[in-house]
């Protein structure tokens, strides 16, 4: 440590009393009057520092300045016409008038609101009053890096898409603006957090498939989407709602501009209706922006992202120019049912079934080869995810903490804190995980320390290895597992007939298992992505069919290795439809 000066005129508001309270706090008492006084000179001095730069303008980092656009920045709430789903927070028609492609040219986009747009607020999918004690938020003074990337490659920004509570929920009901409904069944989830936006690409693809017949009963929707995934909050509501929904590989999508949950597992990616825009998407957004900390020295350069469209197109041709056989350079591509998936608390019956089966039968059917592989540590993951990161969500979620690494979290994002008694009443009646959140970090210090959650991630290495190991001593290229264990079931009661609010355990419950199966490679990094794979009759209405994903998992930095799996799955089930 370096002390830069022992400050003589700042006017201080501590005192000595607070040096042997900021003692106590710590679990010891100082004993010496005169090493009470220095410290109090010294925490002085500290203080003047921090004074100093509380009281000087902020910095807005140039490779962050909103993309210049066509019109200038305006948006508004949408209308319950344009928005009968709840998918949108804010509504805006944002398009470049300085695209450097045109890879998404005129193409329309959703951005889940906890991605910073400039001149929008960001509302992070809570009240208001929870992120400012006035209930005025901010406009955004940035645009999030993937956000300027998109306006680039001529992409149409419509706005904010509603997401769930501090994005803490993997279903669709925990929104400040009220549930996200499932566009083939309302009252029912479109799985969270990026709930609007798969409900928005979802009702698109809908409008599409019955030929605009439908365009009134969805209003305005998406093309293509942006999430955010922490434990599967880009594959369950992709699972939900039939579309493709990519976690990319950790640290090829940067987060710069978006509302952190811990940054081990911070993930961005695209939400499609297929493998085209996925490929599209994951190009536009992917490569090193120098302000993202979770970067690392294997994350491509801008000039090195590979041509993932030009591998799906490349690989689609090399199917068809071997009379449907679909193998792909020339090799047997292996695919691995991973057996501890289907075994996960919560997978329903139908759910393992139909993944197992479309899984083998249709890559079966372009001679890939299928077989059973078992990782025991897979069950292990969903409590090394929690316990490798739990604690520290309260800093970044809640408190929008920095760390040791140099990183830029925009100046509008974060709640107030500390908490206070009306934050506690609206999240309890909101979305109580975010309170559980808050007070596991302070069980944990009290009970465990620090060292728990650094064994944790240590135990993570071990986690990533296993998968490794076992794709390398099967010879899989890609791992399968049910996605969302179930699917899309009624949002839960939210308020009792009196009208007062449901328990927490009634709001939560709902939530137990959800993300089993996607959140151990969130912390590992490995890219995954769900695949629809089937569907199977909603609950007391047999005649509506949901939708059931399928999980693929590829090794690292080998995102292209999925974009070929779905196309090949794709294939399988194109041969014995005909």
């Amino acid at each position: 440590m370096s002390v830069i000066a022992l400050s003589q005129d700042f006017v201080s508001g501590i005192n000595i009393g607070d040096v042997y309270q900021l003692a106590s706090k710590l679990g010891f008492t100082i004993l010496k009057p005169q090493d009470a006084h220095d410290f109090l000179v010294l925490l002085r001095s500290f203080e003047a520092v921090m004074q100093n730069v509380n009281d000087t303008t902020d910095y807005l980092h140039p490779a962050l300045t909103p993309h210049p656009c066509t019109t200038p920045r305006h948006y508004r709430t949408p209308t319950v016409k344009e928005n009968p789903l709840n998918g949108w927070s804010h509504r805006c028609e944002l398009k470049s008038s300085s695209s450097t492609s045109a890879l998404l040219q005129g193409r329309s986009v959703a951005i889940k609101d906890n991605i910073a747009i400039g001149g929008l607020p960001t509302t992070l999918g809570t009240s208001p009053h929870i992120l400012r004690q006035d209930g005025t938020l901010p406009l955004s003074q940035v645009d999030a890096t993937v956000v300027s990337r998109i306006l680039a490659a001529g992409g149409v920004v419509k706005g904010a898409s509603t997401c769930e509570s501090f994005c803490a929920s993997p279903l669709a009901f925990t929104s400040y603006t009220g549930p996200v409904h499932h566009p083939l069944l309302r009252g029912f989830t479109t799985g969270g957090s990026s709930s609007g936006s798969a409900a928005l690409v979802a009702a698109n693809m809908l409008e599409r498939s019955h030929q605009n017949s439908c365009s009134n009963l969805y209003g305005t929707t998406a093309e293509v989407a942006v999430g955010s995934d922490q434990a599967g909050s880009i594959r369950i509501p992709a699972s939900y709602t039939g579309l493709y929904g990519l976690k990319p590989t950790f640290g090829l999508i940067p987060y710069t501009g978006a509302g952190s949950m811990t940054p081990m597992i911070d993930h961005l990616g695209p939400i499609a209706s297929n493998l085209e825009d996925i490929a599209i998407m994951l190009k536009v957004m992917a490569g090193y922006d120098g302000l993202d900390p979770r970067m690392t020295p294997e994350s491509p350069l801008l000039h090195q992202v590979k041509d993932y469209p030009q591998i799906l197109r490349e690989a689609r041709n090399s199917f068809s120019s071997k009379e449907g056989t679909g193998i792909p350079d020339e090799k047997t591509f292996r695919i691995g049912l991973l057996e501890e998936s289907f075994q996960v608390q919560g997978v329903s019956p139908e759910v393992s079934k139909t993944v197992r089966d479309a899984a083998t039968k249709y890559f079966t059917a372009t001679g890939a080869k299928v077989i059973n592989i078992s990782i025991p540590m897979h069950k292990e993951g969903p409590i090394l995810w929690t316990a490798a990161t739990r604690p520290s969500m309260s800093d970044w979620l809640c408190q929008g903490r920095s760390t040791g690494h140099l990183t830029y979290l925009p100046s509008h994002l974060g709640m107030q804190w500390p908490a206070n008694q009306d934050v506690y009443e609206r999240l309890t009646a909101l979305n109580p995980a975010v309170i559980n959140i808050m007070l596991s970090k302070l069980l944990a210090d009290r009970d465990f320390g620090p060292s728990i959650e650094a064994k944790a991630q240590r135990k993570v290495y071990e986690l990533r290895a296993a998968y490794d190991a076992a794709m390398e001593d099967n010879g899989v290229d890609i791992i399968v597992t049910p996605c969302a264990p179930t699917i899309a079931m009624p949002h839960p009661k939210l308020r009792e007939e009196d009208g007062s609010c449901s328990s927490i355990l009634e709001k939560l419950g709902t939530i137990v298992g959800v993300t089993n199966n996607t959140c151990p490679f969130n912390i590992t990094g490995h890219p995954a992505m769900s695949v629809p794979c089937g569907t199977a009759a909603a609950p007391n209405h047999p005649n509506v069919q949901l939708p059931i994903g399928m999980q693929i998992i590829g090794r690292r930095w080998k995102d292209e290795d999925l974009l070929i799996a779905a196309a090949l799955f794709e294939l399988g089930k194109t041969l014995l439809e005909e």
